[in-house]
């Protein structure tokens, strides 16, 4: 993996850890692979970062379906569900596959770069 890969990687591993929308599960697997960067763990740590991102990070239409559930609305409040489910919607007719929010932005960013990252 290039130096210029790496320090995307990085910082949006780092944008990652800050969103208040990530999940303490992706905190500790990014806190691990930032451990482990240049380290004989990296290759592990980097599949095991990766893998948790895969399961983390909220496809297009599972937010639409969540914000339009009973459990959405108690955690968006009933009123705000409908405004995330509307967004969603918006995003998805423009294309975006995923999540927008900032945990599922950086995650996928890292994960563009996937590939890269698993090369040795």
């Amino acid at each position: 993996m290039g130096k210029e890969v790496l320090e995307y990687v990085i910082e949006k591993t780092n944008d990652l850890i800050n969103a208040a929308s990530c999940s303490s599960e992706a905190k500790e697997a990014a806190q691990a692979w930032l451990d482990a960067v240049g380290t004989a763990e990296e290759a592990e740590e980097t599949r095991k970062y990766l893998a948790e991102l895969e399961a983390d990070i909220i496809p297009i239409d599972g937010l639409i379906a969540f914000a339009e559930s009973e459990h959405g609305a108690e955690v968006f409040g009933a009123e705000s569900a409908k405004d995330v489910a509307a967004h969603a919607r918006e995003i998805k007719a423009a294309g975006a596959v995923y999540c927008d929010c900032p945990a599922c932005a950086a995650a996928e960013a890292i994960l563009e770069k996937k590939d890269m990252l698993l090369a040795e």
